[in-house]
């Protein structure tokens, strides 16, 4: 039984300052957790059951899909990442360490070279596989900006887990145990989510999926349609665009456009000067970047801005990309800022991708790399060539679904859960084979799935509140009723004694508050800001013999005879 009066907790009646978000500054408030230091989070007791609840959960889901926990430690040698090449792929996110002998060390980041390693320390031969290994691990990233209370933090608790099996085919089948294993985790953990196509980025693989907790404040934006439910990442929209069907364009036309360095200067001018009825979309935007130190163009129609986290999810294996600055502009005097075009790039040896909506055949008016002029009729295919096409403009509420052609909603989320197919590059890279059915070598393909743990407490508050305080589900939540005594005698602690006594008895988890010291309202007002999903009220109805249920969510309040109050309250709590 958890005792208001003797629990280490002390509850706020203001936000923290550094709080942003709703879950951060009721888990704060409520007495959760608290600040150690940027991105780091102490639990106190009730935040640590709340958590154990989650975790519970999560390893009762993977323990009935089959799948085997293991653990590995969070301080790691630097040669399996280095083998990875992910030893200087995380950049400055690692944290990097020597021991005493001066042996480079890391704060485990994910575990992808340990799982792979243990598999082939343990098999030999494909009668070993499928297998499917997990563990719930603390992880470390040093991010650049941890924000959100434990959204987003550089230390974090994860559930990641592995399958290994011999070919594609029981790839897709591991991945698929997975996906359920996933749904029935979160649907019992009361989350509202959607499963949203997504890109796999840096850990490699083919299909991924991630699942999103929809939230006004969530760091993840993603597209949803309302008619066929196709749903995607921002990141793994698929543009839908149509052939291009124009006539041929004229020959380039190159004319003064003075004082027009950005599109809506441009349409102006083109406007005023050029006989009317043009807009952004006519004209086509050349945004400069620096991909690990090689110069790259990405093409986008000049209406839209490029995202560049859809360029960085959209080519794999760049560490670093940044925007043109005025020193990389000095290296390329044949391109001139604010007025640059696509006709002249492949001669001064930069990379150029596209936005789909580029087609071959269209023709644009863009920079003629000439201070003050742009020029009509640049057409793809004729006078410039593109080295590929990548999703790079944002995406648009309103654009159209790749799979009916539905405008798109948009909205927010909270990453909770992400799934893909791996493939062979861990296993190709730490030379997992076993032999298979004609003593051959094969090398192992692999499926990737994690559940931010920590974060999921964070996204339920997110989902599971009101104005006035946390409202847990009940299989997470750190009590099934919370109880308090009012008053100044000794009856109505002594009936709470005693009711909170044979509920327990009964199986019911129970927080009893029996502080002598705080008044009635203070006592309510914690109650509704801690987030039971019952209070129960011993105060002023005792004297009719009854008590009050209240339902937390619903805010529906009864009064029930005390004679007969355990099994009543019993039957209400176990029917939501």
């Amino acid at each position: 039984m958890l005792r208001m009066s003797t629990l280490l907790l002390r509850t706020l009646r203001d936000d923290p300052a550094d709080a942003e978000v709703a879950s951060h500054k009721l888990l704060v408030r409520a007495g959760y957790v608290r600040r150690i230091a940027a991105g780091i989070y102490s639990w106190l007791p009730l935040g640590y059951i709340t958590f154990r609840n989650i975790e519970k959960i999560v390893r009762e889901e993977m323990d009935s899909a089959g799948f085997q926990e293991v653990h590995f430690p969070a301080l790691l040698p630097r040669e399996p990442y280095e083998r990875t090449k992910r030893w200087e792929e995380y950049g400055g996110s690692l944290f990097r360490l020597k021991d005493r002998r001066g042996n480079d060390m890391l704060l485990g980041p994910t575990h992808e070279e340990m799982f792979t390693l243990m598999i082939k320390g343990e098999f030999a031969s494909y009668k070993d596989l499928p297998i499917s290994i997990y563990q719930i691990q603390t992880k470390y990233r040093d991010e650049a900006r941890p924000r959100s209370g434990i959204i987003r933090g550089r230390e974090f608790v994860m559930k990641d887990s592995y399958s290994f099996d011999i070919d594609d085919d029981g790839l897709a089948k591991s991945y698929e145990n997975h996906r359920n294993a996933y749904i029935s985790l979160f649907d019992r953990l009361g989350l509202k989510y959607n499963i949203v196509s997504a890109v796999s980025g840096a850990m490699g693989g083919s299909r991924s999926e991630e699942f999103l907790a929809p939230c006004s404040t969530g760091e993840d934006t993603y597209v949803l349609c309302p008619k066929c439910g196709y749903a995607a990442n921002v990141e793994a929209m698929v543009t839908k665009v149509p052939e291009y069907s124009g006539e041929p364009a004229p020959a380039m036309k190159v004319f003064d456009s003075p004082n027009t360095p950005t599109i809506d200067s441009l349409v102006e001018l083109l406007n005023a000067n050029h006989g009317g009825g043009f807009e952004g979309s006519h004209t086509l935007k050349n945004v400069l970047l620096m991909a690990d130190g090689k110069a790259i163009s990405i093409l986008v129609p000049g209406d839209r801005e490029v995202d560049l986290k859809r360029v960085e999810a959209n080519l794999p294996g760049v560490e670093e990309l940044r925007l043109f600055e005025d020193e990389d502009f000095k290296k390329f005097p044949g391109l001139v800022k604010g007025y640059v075009g696509p006709q002249d790039a492949k001669s001064q040896g930069i990379t150029v991708y596209a936005d789909p909506r580029i087609v071959k055949g269209s023709h644009w008016i863009t920079g003629a790399n000439i201070r003050e002029k742009h020029v009509m009729y640049v057409t793809h295919g004729r006078d410039f060539e593109v080295d590929g096409f990548i999703e790079a403009a944002e995406v648009r509420a309103g654009d159209l679904c790749p799979e009916c052609a539905t405008p798109v909603v948009i909205d927010r989320a909270i990453e909770i859960g992400h799934i893909f197919q791996l493939g062979r590059k861990y296993a190709e890279a730490l030379d997992l084979t076993v032999l298979d059915k004609d003593g051959k070598a094969r090398v192992v393909t692999m499926g990737s799935y994690g559940v931010g743990v920590s974060r999921a407490v964070a996204a339920i508050a997110e989902q599971s509140h009101d104005e006035i305080g946390l409202i847990w589900p009940r299989e997470v939540a750190p009590a099934d009723v919370h109880i308090v005594a009012t008053g100044k005698d000794d009856l109505p602690f002594d009936t709470a004694e005693k009711l909170a006594n044979d509920l327990e008895s009964k199986g019911m988890r129970v927080m009893l508050d029996d502080r002598r010291d705080a008044s009635p309202g203070v006592k309510f007002k914690d109650a509704e800001l801690i987030g039971n999903p019952f209070i129960v009220i011993v105060g002023k109805a005792l004297v009719e013999g009854k008590v009050e249920l209240r339902n937390r969510r619903s805010g529906e309040k009864v009064e029930v005879a005390l004679d007969g109050a355990v099994e009543e309250i019993i039957s209400v709590v176990t029917a939501n």
